[in-house]
C-alpha cells in the first residue's frame, strides 16, 4: 500500500508538468491559422469588378451592404491571422524553436540560443533522481506522516531548485549554444533563421555566452557539492565530463554528431542520465551499479527519440556529410530502429523492476509503454518526416513518466546492506 501511495502522490504532483511536453507551441509548426482560398477568391473578384454582382441581374441595396460586410469579415480574419502569427513567432523566439520571428533585442536573442525547451527534460531528469535517492524531503506530505518537517522539505526543495537552474538554463544552455555556433553552416541550410547565420548575434557575443554558463554552471555545481557536504565533488565531476561531452557532440575534431549512433547515445545519456545522477547525488548516493544501469538503459531509449529530431534535417546533414542514422540507413530502417530502442529498452527496465519485486511499478510501467507503441505504429513508422513533431508530443509524456515512476521504484525499494 505504502508502494501505490507513494508513487500516486508522486506522479499528482508532477502531473501537471505533462503539459510542458504537448506545449502548443511544438505542435503548430504545420498548423498556422490562414485565411480560406475561398475568400481571397472573393477579394480578387470584387477587385476586378468592384460594382458587379454575383446574380444576373442589377445589385439592390442589401446586396451592396451584403458585399461590404463580407469584404469587412476577410480583413477582420486577416489581421487575426496576422496576430496570431505575430504571438506564435513570438513565443517560439523565446522558447527556440523553429517559426521564430525576428528578433533585435540582445537578451531575447541570447535566450532563444539557449532553447528553454530543451531544459524541460535535464529539470525532469533532476526530479527523477531526486526521486531515485529516496531521500527527498516534502514540506509536509499527506501521504506519510514521517515526512511532514517543513523546514527539511523548504532546504531539499531550494537545492533541487538550484539543482534544475545548472542542468536546465547554464550547463544546457551552454551545450545548445556550442551547439549552434559549430552548427552554424548547418543551420543556414536548415534553420537559416537561427540567430547565428542570420547575423542577429556576433562571434564575440557568442564566445562569451559560451563561456559565461559553462563557468557559472561550474560554480553552481561545486555549489551543490559544498551544500550537499560531499567529500567528493561530485556534481561538480558529472558537470565537467557532460560539459565535456557537449564539446565533442558538436566540436571537431571528434565532433561526435557526425556518426549516428555515438552522437546520438551522447545526446540520450546527457538529457537523461547525467540530469538523473546529479539530482540523486545532491540527495543521496550513487554507491550501487544499478544507479548507474539504469540511467544508462533509458539513454538507449533516448537514442531514439534523438533519432526522431534526425528526421527534420536529413537535407543539411546530407549536404554537409553528417551520417546520421536516417540518412546511413535511410528513413524507414531509422524509423524502426528508434521505436526499437525506445521501447525494447522499457520492457527489459520492466522486467528488471519485476525481478526485483516492484511489480507495482512494473504494472505501471508497462501500462505506460502501450500507448507509445501505438503511437509509434500509427504516427512514427508510417511517416517519420511528416510526424515527428506530432509523434514526440504524442508519446514522450508516457515516456518520461514511465521514467519517473522506475525512479520512484529505485528510491522506494530496500537493496539491503
Amino acid at each position: 500500500m505504502i508502494a501505490v501511495q507513494r508513487v500516486t502522490f508522486a506522479v499528482l504532483a508532477v502531473a501537471g508538468m505533462a503539459v510542458a511536453f504537448q506545449s502548443p507551441v511544438l505542435t503548430t509548426s504545420t498548423t498556422t491559422t490562414r485565411v480560406a482560398p475561398s475568400s481571397s477568391l472573393s477579394l480578387g473578384m470584387m477587385r476586378d469588378n468592384p460594382n458587379k454582382g454575383f446574380f444576373p441581374f442589377a445589385e439592390t441595396t442589401a446586396t451592396n451592404k451584403n458585399t461590404n460586410m463580407n469584404k469587412k469579415d476577410v480583413v477582420t480574419s486577416l489581421s487575426m491571422a496576422s496576430d496570431n502569427e505575430d504571438s506564435s513567432g513570438s513565443l517560439r523566439q523565446l522558447l527556440g524553436v523553429k517559426g521564430a520571428s525576428k528578433e533585435t533585442n540582445i537578451w531575447k536573442i541570447r535566450l532563444q540560443l539557449t532553447k528553454p525547451v530543451t531544459w524541460i527534460p535535464l529539470v525532469w531528469g533532476v526530479m527523477c533522481g531526486a526521486a531515485a535517492s529516496g531521500d527527498y524531503h516534502w514540506m509536509w506530505n499527506p501521504l506519510d506522516a514521517n515526512d511532514r518537517d517543513v523546514m527539511l522539505g523548504l532546504q531539499d526543495a531550494s537545492k533541487g531548485f538550484v539543482a534544475m537552474i545548472l542542468a536546465g538554463p547554464f550547463l544546457t544552455g551552454y551545450t545548445q549554444t556550442i551547439n549552434d555556433w559549430y552548427d552554424r553552416d548547418i543551420d543556414a541550410i536548415n534553420e537559416p533563421y537561427r540567430p547565428i547565420p542570420s547575423g542577429a548575434i556576433s562571434e564575440g557575443q557568442v564566445m562569451f555566452q559560451i563561456w559565461f554558463l559553462l563557468l557559472g554552471g561550474m560554480g553552481i555545481a561545486y555549489g551543490l557539492d559544498v551544500w550537499a557536504e560531499h567529500e567528493f565533488p561530485t556534481v561538480l565531476a558529472l558537470s565537467i565530463f557532460g560539459s565535456f561531452i557537449s564539446y565533442i557532440y558538436s566540436a571537431p575534431p571528434l565532433k561526435l554528431k557526425q556518426n549516428g549512433w555515438a552522437g546520438n547515445f551522447a545526446l540520450g545519456a546527457s538529457y537523461i542520465s547525467l540530469p538523473w545522477w546529479c539530482g540523486q547525488a545532491v540527495f543521496g548516493t550513487l554507491d550501487r551499479p544499478v544507479f548507474f544501469v539504469l540511467p544508462i538503459l533509458y539513454s538507449i531509449a533516448g537514442l531514439g527519440i534523438a533519432i526522431v529530431n534526425d528526421f527534420k534535417s536529413i537535407e543539411g546533414d546530407r549536404a554537409m556529410g553528417l551520417e546520421s542514422l536516417p540518412v546511413a540507413f535511410g528513413v524507414e530502417k531509422a524509423a524502426w530502429i528508434c521505436a526499437g530502442s525506445v521501447t525494447l529498452t522499457q520492457l527489459g527496465v520492466a522486467a528488471y523492476l519485476a525481478f526485483i519485486g516492484e511489480q507495482t511499478y512494473a504494472a505501471i510501467l508497462l501500462a505506460l509503454i502501450l500507448p507509445q507503441v501505438y503511437f509509434q505504429s500509427t504516427l512514427l513508422l508510417p511517416d517519420p518526416i511528416a510526424n515527428n513533431v506530432k509523434y514526440q508530443t504524442s508519446a514522450q509524456p508516457f515516456l518520461v513518466f514511465g521514467i519517473l515512476a522506475t525512479a520512484v521504484a529505485v528510491g522506494h525499494h530496500d537493496f539491503g546492506v
